[in-house]
């Protein structure tokens, strides 16, 4: 999978969204500008020790981007696409795009592919999910889509077994 991210403005979602690919395995795209910077000082500081395991990309802009990945199956998130992220059959290798957290995507980008616009349903008259949220919903759906492949199946304890049985 992998996650887009055009034009992020907030380093903390930027931070969970690379947190959450990285325990997915998920490549992360960032479109700049960003509003931020991305240096080793910043990374400390916000505590993104895991910076440095995440599979990133940056470009310095959408037609960048799209000059490269144009050819894929791109998902533009977006609260004003008229069908549900559970309505889209979300492959193993799509690209799911989120706009940054003032603006959104472009509306001209959104027309442009309207039949891959897909937003999470929310109460009328609310904005929206948080950035980060929104990312780790749509994914861990993506994710499930295609079977969890490459994921973890199943977790352990720490001290005992779930058979009742404490660890050696």
């Amino acid at each position: 999978m992998n996650i887009v991210l055009l034009e992020p403005e907030i380093p903390a979602n930027t931070g969970n969204i690379g947190r959450t690919c990285v325990v997915t395995g998920t490549k992360l795209h960032l479109i700049e500008p960003l509003g931020f910077q991305i240096n080793e000082k910043t990374l400390k500081r916000a505590g993104l020790d895991y910076w440095d395991k995440l599979d990133v990309s940056i470009y310095k802009n959408y037609e960048e981007f799209m000059a490269i990945h144009g050819g894929s199956r791109i998902w533009y998130l977006t609260t004003k696409a008229e069908k549900s992220y559970a309505e889209a059959s979300l492959g193993a290798d799509d690209f799911l795009m989120f706009g940054k957290e003032t603006a959104g995507i472009p509306e001209e980008i959104l027309v442009e592919n309207r039949e891959r616009c897909i937003r999470i349903p929310m109460m009328k008259g609310e904005r929206s999910l948080n950035l980060s949220n929104a990312a780790a919903i749509v994914l861990y759906e993506a994710l499930r889509q295609n079977d969890f492949a490459g994921l973890e199946e199943a977790g352990s304890l720490h001290r005992l077994s779930w058979y009742g049985n404490i660890k050696d």
